[in-house]
């Protein structure tokens, strides 16, 4: 146990100095949570507008704030007025709030710890590094303000479950996942095929008893969570809170997806056909939309629908559903969650530039398999962290964002270069027609070449020339024009990156699993 301590006392440090930093708009809808489940009946909590920030998380994160507001209620009575009006930002609110936050990541931490315990030391200190100081991780619930480490820390002790063969409680955990936040459902379909061939197996009697031991126990989840809001009469207003689909296609800045690509391309032929005399009427709409509106109609390809989404992020998961079927191997399904994620992150609805801690968290624990793994986390690690740096906007913020990832690259790189040196080292050992695999694999002059490839090198670089230009050339060949493009540059190019990550995974699951 003195590992993840070490490593959970590293990671507590930094956060307790970032508490002073900036604080989005979440941090103000947290806070609203706090007072609502304490002002209000249960039977309101979803139906109250006194503020625009309404309560839109399932019932299991609302008992989470309403648990929380009896001792926000002792710090400062204040912070659970409901009328106390916006953006009520004392001391006493922050540091409670921040606080919360930091004391809620324990869950994490004994998540990394189980999923990571039967490993081998360097693995071990691998995986615990990459999770407990993920820059993405720390930037999105430290600064920017959110509560995504210990709702993390539930998906990697069910997956940890499922490793282990103890299917039924790993379902368990899934469920009371869902319960706290729905946008985890998109790996439901691979939870589900799995469960039904690997813990529903071994006759129809004794496959049937464990269906119904498998339903029993989500069952009771469910009945927890959604049960006191269907006595009032309030579950179909939760779930109108829950799939607000009148939102727009894009979250905010565009979140660096297939979608970015598509509506790029239709501009683009937009302009294209109208420069050659076709009548192209432009919306004046916006593709985003953060609590209302619906999305802009395109103006040359095919409109997107939510059904539309919904069908691609299932076609696109359907090969790792295939295998899930075909031959369900308990040490894959980390693999196939994450994935699972990259895809409704890909296709995605209205998805929020932060869901791709879902997949990377994930990954983290995958990078440590092989070098290949190692090679594609490290970029896509960099590149999923680099696409969250617009969430820090301000001047205060920049040198925190750019050394934590510096130094999560810097930990990264030495770290895989130190354990792969080692497998090579161990895999030559009384082979002498291996030998000098080890030196291949560290590589004195171009280790980073085995680590990064030239190819990612190349497209690493390239962030780079992005930043470059957004911090610098932007202004002074632009001026105070299209101030929008440093943004849709970032999102576009960092589209790339985790297109090719989801082509990667596709791939492996369809040759490799």
């Amino acid at each position: 146990m003195e590992e993840p301590v070490w490593f959970a006392g590293i990671s507590t440090c930094v956060k307790l100095l970032l508490i002073p930093s900036y604080r989005s708009t979440d941090f103000e809808v947290h806070r609203n949570w706090l007072s609502l489940t304490s002002s209000l009946p249960l039977s309101r909590w979803y139906s109250d507008e006194t503020s625009p920030w309404t309560l839109d998380y399932p019932p299991l994160f609302a008992y989470f704030e309403r648990f929380l507001s009896l001792f926000a209620r002792l710090v400062d009575p204040k912070m659970v007025d409901l009328h106390q009006g916006l953006n009520y930002s004392e001391n006493s609110v922050i540091y409670f709030q921040r606080f919360t936050v930091i004391i809620s990541d324990l869950c994490l931490f004994y998540g990394v710890y189980r999923i990571s315990r039967n490993l081998g030391v360097l693995q071990r200190r691998m995986v615990m590094g990459l999770i407990v100081l993920s820059p993405a991780l720390i930037i999105v619930d430290h600064i920017h303000f959110q509560y995504n480490g210990f709702l993390l820390g539930i998906l990697l002790i069910s997956i940890s479950y499922l490793e282990e063969g103890r299917d039924l409680i790993g379902g368990f955990f899934f469920a009371i996942l869902l319960c706290f936040k729905h946008l985890f459902a998109v790996a439901a379909p691979v939870y589900f095929v799995y469960l039904l061939r690997h813990y529903c197996r071994g006759g129809f009697f004794k496959g049937f008893r464990r269906f119904l031991m498998m339903g029993a126990a989500v069952g009771v989840v469910l009945a927890a969570a959604f049960g006191p809001f269907l006595c009032h009469g309030q579950i179909q207003q939760v779930l109108r809170r829950l799939f607000p689909f009148g939102r727009g296609l894009c979250h905010a800045y565009w979140a660096p997806n297939f979608w970015v690509l598509y509506i790029i391309l239709d501009k683009g032929l937009g302009f294209l056909l109208s420069k050659v005399g076709f009548n192209i009427k432009t919306p004046s709409a916006s593709f985003t939309g953060g609590l209302v509106g619906d999305s802009s109609p395109f103006t040359v390809l095919p409109q997107v629908t939510p059904l539309v989404t919904f069908v691609l992020v299932l076609l696109a998961t359907s090969p790792c559903l295939i295998k899930a079927w075909r031959n369900p191997r308990p040490m894959l399904i980390s693999r196939w969650v994450a994935y699972a994620y990259t895809c409704g992150f890909f296709f995605g609805w209205h998805v929020h530039e932060k869901a791709s801690l879902h997949f990377m968290i994930l990954l983290s624990v995958v990078a440590i398999k092989s070098l290949k793994d190692a090679r594609h986390y490290f970029v896509l690690a960099i590149v999923s962290c680099y696409s969250m740096f617009p969430l820090l906007f301000g001047a205060e913020e920049y040198p925190i964002k750019v050394l934590l990832l510096l130094l999560h690259a810097l930990l990264m790189y030495s770290g895989f270069i130190q354990q792969f040196s080692k497998s090579a080292a161990s895999s030559t050992k009384g082979d002498d027609s291996t030998k000098g695999f080890k030196e291949k694999a560290v590589g004195s002059t171009n280790g980073d070449q085995v680590i990064v490839g030239w190819v990612g090198t190349c497209y690493l670089l390239g962030l780079f020339v992005v930043e470059i230009w957004g911090q610098l050339l932007q202004s002074y060949i632009f001026g105070d024009r299209f101030p929008f493009l440093p943004l849709m540059l970032v999102s576009i190019y960092c589209a790339v990156g985790i297109m090719y990550s989801w082509l990667w995974q596709l791939r492996w699951i369809i040759k490799c699993s």
